[in-house]
């Protein structure tokens, strides 16, 4: 049952919602700013009721399944593990983009959401605004560029692990945002590597 119901997570994760929302109106996401297929270039191509209405979907498509496997009972212990993170990875990894998906920002949240009955989700929101403005006061600008956006986002999952651990969250939670680390560092890789390029040439 686990494996059956990992697998319909994960392909609720691989539903791109904001990419064919973009296709609706007749964007296609992949033209669109770093050619990401999520929520974000959806509302830069679209505006922001496609953009939100990408990332509300983005959202529930990773709080849903986990919210309603862990309330019939299924998701308990490590099998908390790969039923957490199918529909992050799915969105990652979409089959329906030939296995090129998202940044799985968004997926993330829903489900941090459902894992923590909403909990790390908001301690993560809180990380990354923080993260945020302190790098808008070192930059002295009101814009920040993708690249930083990138450092952000791994940095707020890694900094995570800090209220995870100080919270005693149990093992299984904690090998999930482990799982999450991984991903996010390898979807934001391209934001990374030329942050990181351009810090060694300055």
């Amino acid at each position: 049952m686990i494996i059956l119901l990992t697998v319909c997570s994960f392909l609720s994760g691989a539903l791109m919602f904001s990419y064919w929302l973009g296709l609706a109106g007749k964007k296609n996401l992949k033209a669109v700013g770093d050619g990401n297929p999520g929520a974000l270039n959806l509302w830069k191509a679209s505006g922001y009721r496609l953009g939100i209405a990408g990332v509300l979907l983005d959202f529930l498509k990773g709080f849903v399944p986990l919210f309603l496997i862990i309330e019939s009972g299924y998701g308990e212990g490590y099998a908390l593990i790969p039923l957490a993170l199918a529909p992050i990875l799915g969105h990652a990894f979409s089959p329906f983009l030939r296995g090129k998906g998202g940044k799985a920002i968004a997926v993330t949240f829903g489900v941090w959401t459902a894992l923590t009955s909403f909990e790390g989700a908001l301690a993560y929101a809180v990380i990354l605004a923080l993260l945020a403005a302190a790098s808008r006061l070192l930059s002295r600008s009101n814009t920040l560029s993708s690249r930083a956006d990138g450092l952000q986002v791994v940095s707020g999952m890694l900094l995570l692990s800090v209220y995870l651990v100080a919270r005693a969250f149990a093992p299984a939670v904690l090998w999930v945002w482990f799982g999450n680390f991984v991903i996010l560092l390898y979807t934001h890789r391209n934001e990374l590597t030329a942050l990181l390029k351009e810090r060694q040439g300055g």
